[in-house]
């Protein structure tokens, strides 16, 4: 089994930093963590350990991403190749754990697209399993979702789905106001599938109806569904009065301006997932790109539909979540490290072996420079290609 030692870090994990800290892997696993030089008495004895000094930069545990589409000029709905390439551009910006995010299509073939998904998920470890945003959507908060295909959920469609992906879809957007949409959030739960309400027209108390239900996240919080208003409060209000619920953001300065950021940390403390939301063009040039069927245009790094103009997801990747979080929202490493690695591992019932530091977890991690850049990736104990 290859040992891999990371010492003289600023250890970020668990809500805390630790000076001088360190971290011992043992195959793709974490064997122990310290602080100071007794990481060399952690070694002693096996001359084949490999030895990282981080010469004092932060050290954190792998990215997740709860919520994105694709990136490196792959989208994740094209299959297994598109899928890796996609995951290998996010890779090097710190995200280790992906779950697969398909954008609306009809049934059948989003129920073919989560087959192949947990077919690739029993083999890659990477891979945490899929997230379903649409069909099941209002039309009116559609954003970058082709309105023909949105419909609500049957009995027969939850079925189909949840047998194409044998235990393996971790999370379903879905809009809880359209008929039998409550239904539908306790059936997706009860499979253990986390239920996201999102793209919806749900107000105050329809959302709280929501989450008594069984659902336990907003996707993209502000984005596809109404903002908050003094006499009517709506999602977000929803979520973060609600213990357990955790509340997406898209942290890219175009989605949420950074103060409404710092409010929803403040809000919803050790709740809020930074998620990407990213489409295939994070990490290309501007140009025009395909979200589904759906014609978008990138420029300046936005991504817009052709026809319309509605915001078509992100070309965010998690290493500039984290940054704008600190430098531009003022919220703490500590907070801003949780909401990339705990918080989303929580999410989806992975809080024991994902998200932490600590021994026993997922050996994944990311050193970053003092200015959050990405200097290397490890990702199930292995180092990521640069």
């Amino acid at each position: 089994m290859s040992a891999h030692v990371i010492h003289s870090a600023r250890l970020v994990s668990e809500g805390r930093i630790v000076r001088d800290g360190w971290v011992l892997f043992a195959g793709d696993r974490i064997a122990a963590t310290g602080a100071g030089g007794d990481w060399a008495a952690a070694v002693a004895g096996d001359p084949e350990t490999v030895v990282t000094d981080a010469g004092g930069a932060w050290l954190t545990p792998g990215f997740i991403d709860l919520h994105g589409h694709g990136g490196g000029g792959a989208a994740f709905d094209d299959g297994d190749d598109a899928i890796a390439a996609a995951m290998a551009l996010h890779q090097r910006h710190g995200t280790t754990r992906f779950v697969v995010s398909l954008v609306t299509a009809p049934v059948p073939d989003v129920a073919e697209r989560v087959r192949g998904i947990a077919a690739l998920a029993a083999r890659d470890p990477r891979v945490l399993g899929s997230h379903l945003e649409g069909p099941f959507l209002d039309v009116g908060h559609k954003g970058a979702h082709d309105p023909a295909l949105l419909r609500p959920a049957t009995p027969a469609d939850i079925e189909l789905l949840l047998d194409a992906a044998g235990g393996t879809l971790r999370q379903i957007t879905l809009a809880p106001e359209l008929p039998g949409g409550l239904d539908a959030v306790r059936a997706f739960a009860s499979a253990g599938v986390a239920v996201a309400v999102g793209h919806t027209a749900a107000d105050y108390d329809q959302t709280l109806a929501a989450f008594d239900a069984g659902a336990t996240i907003l996707t993209h919080a502000f984005n596809g569904m109404d903002g908050i208003h003094h006499r009517a409060p709506g999602p977000v209000a929803a979520a973060t009065r609600t213990a357990g619920v955790t509340v997406e953001v898209i942290n890219d300065g175009i989605h949420v301006h950074p103060e409404v950021v710092r409010i929803a940390f403040a809000s919803a403390p050790g709740r809020v997932a930074l998620i990407t939301d990213a489409m295939a063009a994070a990490g290309e040039a501007d140009g025009d790109y395909l979200l589904g069927a759906l014609r978008v245009e990138v420029r300046d790094g936005v991504a817009r539909l052709a026809d319309g103009g509605s915001i078509a997801g992100s070309t965010l990747t998690q290493d500039d979540a984290l940054r704008r979080a600190v430098q531009q929202v003022g919220v703490t490493v500590e907070e801003a490290v949780r909401a990339l690695t705990e918080t989303p591992a929580a999410a989806i019932g992975r809080a024991g072996d994902l998200g932490r530091l600590a021994p026993g977890y997922a050996a994944d991690a990311v050193l970053l420079d003092d200015d959050f850049r990405v200097l290397r990736v490890w990702a199930a104990g292995a180092p990521v290609p640069r």
